[in-house]
């Protein structure tokens, strides 16, 4: 029940931001709620139907829909206080983040997926929704970047698939998703990024 209700959390804090993204490129409502749907369940549906876990999840539980679209309507009301909520509302992502992992990859081991295939579902799970947001409002995905998010979700899936074939679920959703959220708070307070590679410019 607990891990249910942050998978909801995290569900209202994906759409929100993909809410107010859409805001920002000055999208109508509509594109806001597309922007808010996929960033929330983009990433989950697209695990579900490579593992054939059909119909998808919010297909069969619909109070997802419901909170996409009150998350949505919630953000565009306070689409003003954008600016002074970005440190809360990275810190709701990062434990939306760890929660989405944590899902993603039990799901995959559930359905018979071997231990890389149910980190890649994992990552997956958390990531894919943004990585879609940003390619439909015209930006270089965040996980392409060099922001401490995907290697974080990589992390959190790996130790989430050894230990739970150890210490059981309960104990491995706990420390995996309590690495997920440690690693990425820890990267955005210290300004933590991974490196980047340039090509170097040729004289001619």
């Amino acid at each position: 029940m607990l891990l249910y209700s942050l998978d909801l959390f995290g569900t209202a804090v994906f759409a929100i931001s993909g809410a107010w993204v859409a805001c920002r490129k000055d999208m109508d409502i509509f594109g806001a709620m597309v922007l808010a749907f996929v960033t929330a369940v983009g990433g989950g549906t697209i695990r579900d139907v490579l593992l054939g876990a059909t119909p998808v999840f919010w297909f069969q539980d619909t109070l997802y829909l419901t909170v996409i679209f009150a998350s949505t309507l919630f953000a565009i009301a306070l689409r003003k206080w954008h600016e002074k909520a970005q440190w809360p509302l990275q810190v709701a992502d990062a434990l939306g983040l760890a929660v989405f992992v944590v899902i993603g990859a039990d799901k995959a081991l559930t359905y018979g997926a071997e231990p890389v295939v149910a980190v890649m579902m994992g990552v997956l799970t958390g990531c894919g929704g943004g990585a879609i947001r940003d390619v439909l409002a015209d930006e270089i995905p965040n996980v392409l970047r060099n922001e401490v998010y995907a290697s974080a979700a990589i992390a959190g899936g790996a130790v989430f698939v050894f230990l739970n074939s150890v210490l059981g679920f309960t104990l491995a959703a706990v420390i995996s998703a309590t690495l997920v959220l440690l690693m990425r708070l820890l990267a955005l307070y210290n300004n933590i990024s991974l490196p980047r590679f340039q090509l170097p410019k040729i004289n001619n």
